[in-house]
């Protein structure tokens, strides 16, 4: 059963003196609950376009995208965020920042500690309650962010480039942490990146964007089996999945390139 139905969302923006500029053609889109989709694509294709509409932290300029059948029309905690940027609040403590949402629900105090506690355990920065963001490295401030959008129990999880501004050692220990939690917790996932191995690692199912104006090119599940180690990035079923990918992504860049000439 769907959890998110994504039915002809758009998105256009309105330039002065200029036709609008189509983002986001006419999309189609149907999430399963459990489902961990990644969606691969060039710059500029609406990746984060599509996203940002998903959490009602942008508009569709047509089409609907409903959650649990009902019609997505702003903000809310059943969809948790994290992004590229490091989005956590600096005056803030670790727990102070998982605690934050929860705060806002008005949960009592010693509940809110029960839960961000239980997050910041399963995120692998027990010790580090106390920290300031600026006491933290990249990936541990990312671990916070994820810790806080977990602590509000979503029933999506979205992410956009989570992991982009990290090191190539500290990203693949944050992929295997992710992948962790999402086995363990099952929540559903939809996750932008521009890495088509964190792509194919990560995901039940990739979703390959076309060029701008974007559109869903391909829909591809992906035949590996859970628990996942990354020795799975040796297999040959993996190899041939990457390889479709790239050329399919390759394909879409060199259209992008040839719009922007």
């Amino acid at each position: 059963m769907s959890i998110l139905s994504i039915r002809g969302v758009s998105r256009s923006f309105e330039t002065a003196g200029r036709a609008p500029t189509i983002a986001l053609q006419a999309t189609d889109l149907e999430v399963e609950e459990n489902d961990f989709i990644t969606i691969l694509g060039p710059s500029g294709c609406g990746k984060s376009t599509l996203l940002r509409i998903v959490a009602g932290l942008d508009k569709q300029s047509s089409g609907e995208a409903l959650l649990d059948g009902k019609r997505i029309e702003g903000p809310s905690a059943g969809r948790g965020m994290v992004f590229q940027s490091y989005t956590l609040f600096p005056w803030l403590t670790v727990l102070d920042n998982v605690c934050f949402g929860l705060r806002e629900r008005n949960l009592p105090r010693a509940e809110q500690l029960e839960i961000a506690n239980a997050f910041i355990q399963k995120v692998g920065l027990r010790g580090f309650e106390n920290h300031f963001p600026k006491q933290l490295s990249g990936g541990m401030q990312q671990r916070t962010a994820l810790a806080r959008a977990l602590a509000n129990n979503p029933r999506m999880l979205l992410m956009d480039e989570p992991f982009g501004a990290l090191d190539h050692q500290t990203r693949e220990l944050m992929q295997e942490l992710l992948l962790g939690i999402w086995e363990a917790e099952k929540k559903t996932v939809l996750f932008v990146t521009h890495d088509i191995d964190e792509a194919v690692f990560m995901g039940s199912r990739v979703v390959v964007m076309s060029a701008r104006p974007g559109r869903i090119k391909l829909n591809r599940e992906v035949p590996l089996p859970h628990p996942r180690h990354y020795s799975i990035k040796t297999t040959p079923v993996f190899s041939e999945l990457k390889a479709e990918l790239m050329e399919q992504v390759r394909a879409e860049v060199i259209a992008s390139q040839n719009i922007a000439a």
